[in-house]
């Protein structure tokens, strides 16, 4: 007979909960799925606020220890030097911390960076939804033009002008929208500037594979059309050199901020829409291509009802800040001083192509000071003088 075993018994600790447990404690708005650890730009707040307001941390407001993460040179997070404009707040000094400190900073303010919200209202699935209707859209209308054999309206200089110098745009919205606004997107000081930047750079670089897309349907569609023309062109054509210089020039600024003003308040309305709106949407029709119009369209969209939009609320804030406007105001002043007459110049150096269709489009004057125009205008809106290089 076998002698029955006890199994001992282990001395386990039981739980016993204090109430002090996270999410133990019951507030009023407890079961609510919205959050209200920020001011609302409008009475109600929205969901583009409760995804994207304060998400990245910032230990001048929440992070009582410091960035949890940082450089090899000992920089850490989203530094604000990264840019030499300046929101209020920006200057107070970083609260010491050490072991015991606690939560001592949680009454340091967030600086006026935080201010910022995108008019636009940009997140993640607003960006998938509004780029797969585009291009939904543009595959439409180029399979319906090919199946109604419309490419074979387009006379022989027009096919040239559209594979040598619509093609080479692909490589300026390639490289800003990878090299500029992508990289630009990772420096910004909140989730709300780099939300609305790398959203910027997907409408660039949408843009970029577009034409790239609509060059192989030309190649497939036309027996004389050259797709590499647009590599020669880019690289040796004299009338593209002045655009390239600025392009690469442009890529290569490291101040976030200066990036963006450069691009969307010089840059793109200087050069890009002159090119997109004066020529190419002028031009096309009269040749018999109302295809291209259609890519050049939806570009020229992502830019003046949408980019344009939140480099427009980004800047105001900044020219208006109330401790540092008049620096931020001095700084623009400078980058229009360094930026404008470099792209004036590439602008002037895109004038042989207004006479090379055979259908031509508006003087080129008459487009340059269109551009002008409505560069002034962008510069009005935020209350900054022209310069005088503009009456060049």
């Amino acid at each position: 007979m076998s002698t029955p075993t006890t199994t001992p018994v282990r001395s386990v600790p039981k739980p016993v909960f204090t109430d002090a447990e996270a999410g133990a404690r019951e507030f009023p708005d407890s079961n609510l799925r919205r959050f209200n650890y920020f001011d609302p730009a409008k009475r109600k707040q929205s969901h583009y606020e409760d995804v994207t307001v304060e998400v990245q941390p910032d230990p001048r407001h929440y992070l009582a220890q410091g960035w949890l993460y940082g450089f090899a040179d000992g920089q850490g997070g989203y530094p604000l030097e990264w840019t030499k404009l300046k929101a209020w707040g920006s200057d107070r000094p970083v609260p010491e911390r050490g072991p015991g400190s606690g939560g001592r900073g949680y009454d340091w303010p967030a600086h006026g960076w935080h201010e910022f919200r995108d008019p636009n209202e940009e997140w993640e699935l607003t960006l998938y939804r509004y780029n797969a209707n585009v291009v939904r859209q543009l595959n439409q209308n180029v399979e319906a033009a090919r199946q109604a054999k419309a490419f074979d309206q387009w006379n022989r200089n027009w096919t040239h002008f559209v594979a040598q110098h619509v093609g080479a745009w692909m490589h300026v919205d390639h490289g800003l929208g990878l090299y500029l606004f992508a990289n630009a997107n990772r420096r910004g000081p909140t989730n709300m500037h780099n939300t609305a930047i790398a959203v910027n750079s997907m409408h660039r670089i949408r843009a970029a594979q577009d034409l790239a897309l609509y060059n192989l349907t030309l190649t497939e569609e036309i027996s004389h059309f050259d797709g590499t023309a647009h590599l020669v062109t880019w690289n040796d054509d004299p009338a593209w050199q002045g655009v390239r210089e600025v392009a690469e020039q442009l890529t290569g600024i490291w101040d976030w901020a200066e990036a963006v003003f450069a691009a969307n308040v010089v840059f793109e309305p200087l050069v890009g829409e002159l090119f997109r709106s004066n020529l190419v949407q002028q031009a096309a029709p009269a040749n018999g291509d109302f295809v291209t119009p259609t890519l050049i369209g939806a570009e020229e969209y992502d830019f003046s009802e949408r980019d344009l939009r939140y480099t427009r609320a980004l800047f105001r804030l900044l020219v208006d800040d109330r401790e540092f406007a008049e620096h931020n105001r001095s700084l623009l002043r400078g980058w229009l001083g360094e930026w404008v007459p470099r792209c004036l110049h590439a602008a002037r150096t895109l004038q042989p192509l207004w006479s090379q269709p055979d259908a031509k489009p508006p003087r080129f004057e008459d487009g340059l000071d269109r551009a002008k125009s409505r560069f002034s205008g962008i510069l009005a809106d935020l209350g900054l003088p022209a310069p005088k290089e503009l009456n060049q």
